[in-house]
């Protein structure tokens, strides 16, 4: 039992990404019914925010708002308590597209704040967009989740909230186990937390872990008082030989986990008072 034991953890599902591919694990959900299918099965396994991208008939990754749109109609009527939150991520546009969707007002949406590599790219998010999308997301009063790849990003985070730059509570997330980007090392994710603490205590932070790197990712960010992502975006494995059967399954592993270290998993209304978010509509 850790010395957390009690306090609730958010459980984040990353249900679809633009990266894997049903050939990847069929069990990804592309289309919007599959999605709102499987973000269902997730927030009963333990889910109470949802991370959504959006994808064409082709599985190729898109940013079109009419898309999202469709697809937050369908989370609000099946699963009206969880906490809808978009991809802003450059994988999906470029540019300003990237944030097209914000308009609809969703809970939330991921922010990266600085660039860095990624396994085959360089992942540009220059100074500009970062602060136009920060922008957009102050004028539809949407909480980014900043999705920090380096330690820089973490500190960026922090002074762009200190600057007011950010709407709502800081939010931060650790992204480890990107290939070129920040390995999973439990000496650098201390140091993360640590960094939290010393420098932005109000704040929350979760983390996530890339492939084989998510339960292990889950277990430290469980174990060390914060919170997590799970789901097929980041890993479609189980393990080396066994495809995971849904993202409601790697959800549990993760409230598993919680079970293990004393830590109820948060329910959406709990995670929406822990992010200072609004009530569920």
């Amino acid at each position: 039992m850790s010395d957390m034991s009690g306090k609730p953890c958010i459980l984040c599902c990353a249900i679809t990404g633009s990266v894997p591919t049903k050939a990847n694990n069929p069990a990804l959900p592309i289309t919007v019914s599959e999605q709102v299918e499987s973000a269902q099965e997730a927030v009963e396994a333990g889910a109470s925010i949802i991370h959504a991208h959006v994808r064409n008939d082709d599985e190729t990754p898109s940013s079109d708002p009419e898309k999202f749109a469709r697809l937050l109609e369908g989370l609000k009527k099946h699963v009206p308590e969880a906490i809808i939150q978009f991809s802003t991520g450059g994988r999906s546009g470029a540019g300003k597209t990237r944030g097209g969707m914000l308009s609809l007002c969703p809970d939330m949406a991921s922010l990266s704040v600085g660039s860095n590599n990624f396994p085959t790219r360089v992942y540009e998010n220059p100074p500009d967009l970062v602060d136009w999308l920060a922008s957009e997301m102050r004028t539809y009063e949407v909480t980014p989740e900043v999705e920090a790849f380096d330690l820089g990003h973490i500190l960026q985070a922090i002074k762009m909230h200190a600057e007011g730059k950010l709407f709502g509570k800081l939010y931060v997330q650790f992204v480890m186990g990107v290939k070129n980007a920040m390995p999973a090392d439990k000496e650098v994710f201390d140091f993360y937390v640590e960094t939290m603490k010393r420098r932005a205590p109000d704040a929350a932070w979760c983390a996530a872990g890339i492939g084989a790197n998510q339960l292990t990712v889950n277990e430290w960010a469980i174990a060390a008082g914060g919170h997590t992502r799970a789901g097929l975006e980041d890993n479609v494995r189980l393990d080396r030989d066994t495809l995971a059967p849904s993202n409601a399954a790697l959800i549990k592993r993760a409230a598993d986990l919680c079970d293990k270290y004393g830590r109820p998993v948060a329910t959406p209304s709990q995670a929406r008072e822990i992010l200072g978010l609004r009530p569920a509509s």
